[in-house]
């Protein structure tokens, strides 16, 4: 059984796989008991946020045999959580990623370092 670090940084890896901007990971564990990391992302257009969103489905369930609990928004296209107990993965259009501002709501959050991660992708 994976980390819930390492069930983050393979999100993180499987956001990039499929060209996600902006990918943060938070480690938010002390500051609630809603999840230990937040990943965060930005897609370009509804049917890649889809694209990203089913990617992080695949390979967490192909690498760590893990499953959502819980998926929200996927019809709409604009936000969609990923929730899977230890980690939530948010993926954002750029202006609903703006709107909300996850990364200044959860600002005292401790930034993942998920550079190794995305240096693989280039």
């Amino acid at each position: 059984m994976k980390s819930a670090k390492e069930l983050a940084l393979l999100a993180a890896r499987a956001l990039a796989d499929k060209k996600a901007k902006e990918i943060q990971a938070l480690e938010i564990g002390d500051l609630t008991t809603l999840a230990e990391y937040f990943v965060i992302a930005t897609g370009s257009s509804n049917t890649q946020i889809n694209a990203l969103v089913d990617n992080v489905e695949k390979v967490l369930h192909e690498e760590a045999g893990e499953e959502a609990l819980h998926r929200e928004g996927y019809r709409g296209g604009t936000w969609v959580l990923l929730d899977y107990g230890c980690i939530a993965i948010h993926v954002f259009s750029s202006e609903a990623r703006e709107f909300y501002g996850l990364e200044r709501l959860w600002r005292d959050g401790k930034p993942l370092d998920i550079s190794a991660v995305l240096e693989e992708k280039e």
